[in-house]
């Protein structure tokens, strides 16, 4: 058996699904493929689209916001103009002690290429990356 066969998603926990469709709809422009519940709560999930297929579970949960890991990654092919768009959305990038970063908050990527993070409004992270 392998799982290389089947599509995968992230699944993202969020303390508010409202303040939550405001960010990912709204300042990121990602589609809602489905909405239904999440738990006990009505119309607490959303699965968005990314990439022309499902990419994002959110759904409220009490366990929000608590790593401080990436939970996914863009692929991106050019950081700078997608970087400036969220700007202008109101998203502005996270800067991590030790790395150098320039004025739009995106730094090297260790191998090559260039990276960039972003949070939503519980702290999740999020990475935009590019190869050149």
């Amino acid at each position: 058996m392998s799982l290389s066969q089947y599509e995968l998603r992230s699944s993202i926990a969020v303390s508010d699904i409202h303040r939550a469709v405001e960010f990912y709809e709204g300042k990121l422009g990602l589609p809602v493929l489905r909405s239904g519940p999440s738990a006990r709560i009505a119309d607490g999930g959303r699965v968005y689209g990314s990439g022309g297929g499902p990419a994002l579970n959110v759904y409220q949960s009490a366990t929000a916001g608590q790593t401080s890991s990436t939970l996914a990654t863009w692929y991106v092919d050019d950081l700078d103009r997608v970087v400036d768009e969220l700007a202008a959305a109101g998203v502005a990038c996270v800067r991590y002690e030790g790395l150098v970063f320039d004025e739009r908050g995106i730094t090297e990527r260790a191998g090559g290429g260039r990276i960039a993070w972003i949070q939503d409004p519980d702290g999740n992270t999020f990475a935009l990356e590019s190869d050149a």
